[in-house]
């Protein structure tokens, strides 16, 4: 199984970019993940018929974030991913919101916008970072879960 992520999108309108990544760059994945921030109503429109499984993020609009929990359990095989966004400070981020589910193979979340692929005793942490937002000199990226026997993320970066 392979799972495509993203996160932080901050877009108002469907671009080209959103598309290339959605439609070209995981066309071979079995679901695509959004952990927040999607910010615009048109936006959450084009990645449900997509049907793209996303949390709401703490910069969304208030349409988008009542039409999305704030946080989610997805069964990908044997093993449960836990989806959030995240709030506060990038300091210690991945540590609270794991705080937020009980048993889960997997953290999938964003906020940061730093990209983040670590394990962390037998659980892994996953941060795609942002597909249209970079951080001073860090490029766009989206990633990618590789579920087999493990799960695997691979971070691509766009620029």
């Amino acid at each position: 199984m392979k799972i495509g992520v993203m996160s932080d999108t901050h877009l108002r309108q469907i671009t080209d970019e959103l598309k290339k990544v959605v439609e070209r760059l995981f066309s071979d994945t079995d679901i695509i993940l959004h952990a927040g921030d999607i910010v615009s109503p048109v936006v959450l429109q084009y990645l449900k018929t997509a049907n793209v499984i996303a949390v709401s993020g703490n910069m969304d609009h208030y349409e988008t974030s009542q039409a999305l929990p704030y946080k989610r359990i997805i069964e990908a095989g044997p093993f449960k991913i836990g989806l959030i966004h995240g709030w506060g400070s990038p300091y210690g981020l991945a540590q609270k919101l794991r705080k937020e589910f009980d048993k889960i193979d997997c953290l999938v979340f964003g906020h940061s916008h730093q990209p983040l692929n670590s394990w962390v005793g037998s659980e892994l942490y996953f941060n795609p970072g942002s597909m249209t937002l970079g951080k001073r000199d860090q490029k766009r990226s989206v990633g990618t879960l590789h579920i087999n026997k493990t799960i695997q993320g691979e971070i691509i970066t766009l620029d």
